[in-house]
């Protein structure tokens, strides 16, 4: 009897890397293959590769390389974003069987036939901004027993001069609203309770498809799918915001008041070098509409400090701006240089030192904020999702609220419970 092949999977970088990790996984299972942990041994290694910052290619090209002294007869793939920038680069740099891109990574269980079948590099790498059609990769069971992170939109068209993800993720183009809500069916039939939709530029959904269709109708469509506890929204861009979609959103049983609207930048001067499409006055209007129509959502953000010609009264606009919104958490990322980007070019750049500090900053006003938002809930009964066992507290577990509140109870996994807040430690609440 034949050996059963194996293969263990690395994702660097985002929930949309994920999913598609997940994708091609599901490929090489329906292929007969056995996932094993990425520290064993295995027949193929898949690295889903990042190269939105440095770091991220860093970590990606060490993974490869870790890959391949974990067996150096194993087949290494490297696939995602990495991939398709550099992928020549990377047969320089690392000691790879298989290169693919993000247009062709539903071949990916064949370009692996075929490099076992040659013994040779096998490279697809195409160009990725002349494909205007989605490649609608799929997940035919759960990878978690709780949330299903859903893929629906692909690319960018924004060009923000920091970005290089639109170069290597291609336009925008949106999934086909039966192919997700067939997906989110299926899933949930499996068990999973809440799905979090994500993608490149998630706001844009459905202004490429033919039926006029767009994300507040997905939203309601997936909202009548029977047994769907929870809905959660991934990035959105501010100008998505309008009072029209807040009404219907809030009429939508399943979606959880809690919103990432992508900032980036407090400062109006900033953001026009960013080519960020509104206004701190713009962004401010939006949230105001959140907190019109949801009962004290759950506001979350990124922001990048230290972007070129950023001043310290620029940062400082920031800081106000901040504090003004009351975010209750806050992604901080220094700035990172990608070469081919605008941003790369500009005057002006910032010491790693000043990024280092304004880093600094802003996450100890996160810590403020993020206890300052829990501590609202106090007293209060809220609906908990458990999802993991708490390894301060081995009687109890750990879930979320519809607001992303951490929340540390006894309970069992997978279970949807009301929980009445008696503490808060930091931004986690517990139950008396």
């Amino acid at each position: 009897m034949s050996r059963t092949p194996k293969i263990a999977v690395n994702t660097i970088g985002c929930k949309v890397n994920q999913y598609d990790s997940a994708a091609m996984l599901a490929l090489f299972l329906a292929q007969g293959y056995e996932q094993v942990d990425f520290d064993m041994p295995a027949d193929v290694y898949l690295v889903s590769t990042c190269t939105v910052t440095a770091i991220a290619d860093k970590k990606s090209r060490q993974m490869l390389n870790r890959a391949r002294k974990l067996n150096p007869n194993a087949v290494i793939c490297a696939a995602g974003c990495l991939s398709q920038k550099d992928g020549e680069a990377l047969k320089e740099k690392c000691d790879v069987d298989v290169i693919i891109g993000n247009a062709d990574r539903a071949q990916i269980v064949e370009r692996v036939k075929e490099n076992l079948a040659e013994r040779r590099l096998v490279t697809d790498v195409t160009e990725i901004r002349k494909d205007d059609v989605y490649e609608d990769l799929s997940l035919s069971s759960p990878t978690d027993k709780t949330r299903a992170f859903i893929k629906i939109q692909e690319g960018c068209d924004n060009f923000c001069a920091y970005c290089i993800i639109p170069y290597v993720r291609g336009k925008a183009r949106s999934r086909d609203i039966q192919s997700i809500l067939n997906e989110v069916s299926a899933l949930v039939s499996q068990g999973v309770r809440e799905i979090v939709l994500t993608g490149i530029h998630v706001s844009s959904y459905g202004s490429d498809l033919k039926d006029d269709a767009r994300l507040i109708d997905l939203l309601e469509a997936l909202d009548s799918i029977e047994g769907l506890e929870r809905l959660r929204l991934g990035s959105l861009e501010p100008l998505l915001i309008d009072e029209a979609f807040c009404r219907r959103a809030a009429q939508i049983r399943a979606l959880c008041p809690h919103f990432h609207l992508s900032l980036q930048s407090g400062s109006a001067t900033v953001l026009a070098r960013m080519n960020r499409k509104y206004s701190p006055e713009m962004y401010l209007n939006s949230v105001r509409l959140l907190k019109k129509y949801f009962d004290a959502p759950a506001l979350t953000t990124d922001i990048i400090v230290g972007f070129p010609g950023e001043t310290e009264a620029e940062f400082q606009e920031t800081v106000d701006f901040v504090n003004t919104v009351g975010f209750s958490k806050l992604h901080v990322f220094p700035y990172s240089i990608r070469t081919g980007t605008k941003a790369a070019t500009m005057p002006n750049q910032v010491d790693s030192e000043t990024k280092k500090t304004r880093v600094h900053v802003l996450t100890r006003l996160d810590e403020r904020m993020q206890e300052s938002f829990a501590a609202q809930f106090v007293g209060q009964t809220v609906s908990v999702l458990f999802e993991e066992p708490d390894g301060q507290n081995p009687k109890n577990y750990i879930g979320y609220t519809k607001r992303y509140i951490r929340v540390s109870a006894p309970a069992e996994q997978n279970e949807i419970r009301d929980i009445k807040i008696a503490r808060t430690k930091g931004a986690t609440g517990y139950e008396s």
